[in-house]
């Protein structure tokens, strides 16, 4: 479904990512982890369209990427989650799901709002409560459930569960699980080294701007040599 060539991206003359290149196939989990500053949430946005690459191509689906805006690389199937970032804080969580329905409206409708609700029970329990009268962790699940009623074929998520209470956590995590088990495609970044390796099959290690490194969630745990190389842990 993916793949990224030999991709190198920043931010003006400040170069960030260098040389990445990797796959994705459809309906696979990939995590990415690494240090601070190594360039994992410029990663999701070369992606996604916000940074532009300075060389190197990313194509989906057999599209070139390079050059679209970001808005045409939505309209393509990829949405990217910041951090809680992107809802409508003045909207009720019925009008913020509505509205993302409206953006991909052309896309097949494989999320409806019956079956998004299903997946995230609290968010139909507080279905006209604003945006910004949610949790943290409630406001998260909303920029995730927006990014699925947008119709998605690739989810990028950047720091699902960072600054959340560890209850909460753990409920994004079975949620999360759960989205994989329905054929979902995604890329997930997270701070929280658990939470990579509970979701996803495989995982990037990232140094620097480049990958350092491709494994399997199962051998990452039993490789602490890795962890302590590029994680410090």
């Amino acid at each position: 479904m993916l793949e990224v060539r030999r991709l190198s991206a920043g931010y003006g003359r400040f170069g960030v990512l260098s040389d990445i290149s990797f796959s994705l196939a459809e309906g696979s989990f990939l995590g990415i982890v690494g240090r601070n500053g190594v360039g994992k949430t410029t990663l999701l946005k070369a992606l996604a369209g916000p940074v532009s690459a300075s060389s190197g191509s990313v194509h989906f689906r057999g599209a070139v990427l390079n050059g679209m805006e970001t808005a045409q690389v939505a309209q393509q199937g990829i949405s990217l989650v910041l951090d809680r970032k992107g809802i409508f804080r003045s909207l009720s969580v019925l009008e913020n799901l509505l509205l993302a329905q409206r953006l991909n409206a052309a896309r097949t409708q494989r999320w409806s709002l019956d079956k998004v609700l299903s997946m995230f029970p609290r968010l139909a329990e507080r279905i006209k409560a604003p945006g910004g009268g949610l949790s943290g962790g409630e406001q998260q699940m909303l920029a995730i459930g927006r990014a699925l009623m947008t119709q998605p074929d690739l989810l990028l998520l950047d720091e699902p569960t960072e600054g959340l209470a560890p209850l909460i956590v753990d409920e994004l995590v079975r949620l999360l699980q759960r989205l994989a088990k329905t054929g979902l495609t995604a890329i997930v970044v997270d701070q929280r080294l658990e939470t990579v390796l509970d979701t996803c099959a495989d995982v990037l290690m990232m140094s620097r701007g480049q990958i350092a490194e491709r494994t399997s969630a199962s051998q990452l745990r039993e490789r602490p040599d890795i962890l302590a190389q590029h994680l410090g842990v």
